[in-house]
């Protein structure tokens, strides 16, 4: 019974989190394996992560520390030598697509983390300090100065005026 439903909560959520796990390190590999390695850790805790009120908060947390994990550790880290994009689907613009990844990878983990917390995933202040264990204001003056440095950022480029 409990693998059945592991199974069912991830077929239902494995394309979301995946789709997470790609806005915070920017590689589809990397957030592959980020992903594979939180529904690891899901399946062995999950007769215990089953009984938490908020599962979907619970594992996007692993999800979060997990990447944050994999950044402290640059030596397990891979480069690619060739990176192949994804193909856009009909109703987005490439291009700003792009340039959107690219000005995630210019902020730093933590206030990368919290902007997709809260803007990609929807969750509330509250929330996404829990989600980090910071406090709420930890989480405001992060997004805050994420948001200062992406304008700055895109100040004077022509595909955002």
């Amino acid at each position: 019974m409990t693998e059945h439903a592991y199974r069912e909560y991830v077929a239902a959520n494995l394309e979301r989190l995946r789709r997470t796990a790609y806005l915070l390190c920017g590689d589809w590999h990397t957030a592959d394996d980020l992903t594979s390695t939180v529904l690891v850790k899901l399946f062995r805790h999950w007769r215990r992560a089953v009984a938490f009120e908020h599962l979907d908060a619970y594992v996007r947390r692993m999800l979060v520390r997990a990447w944050l994990d994999e950044r402290r550790r640059p030596w397990r880290r891979e480069a690619a030598m060739a990176v192949l994009p994804e193909p856009p689907t009909p109703s987005e613009d490439p291009d700003q697509r792009l340039a959107v990844l690219t000005l995630l990878d210019e902020l730093p983990p933590r206030r990368r983390a919290v902007l997709v917390l809260r803007y990609f995933c929807d969750l509330s202040v509250e929330e996404t300090a829990e989600a980090l264990g910071c406090s709420e204001g930890t989480v405001k003056s992060q997004s805050s100065r994420a948001l200062d440095t992406l304008r700055g950022l895109m100040e004077g480029d022509p595909l955002w005026t």
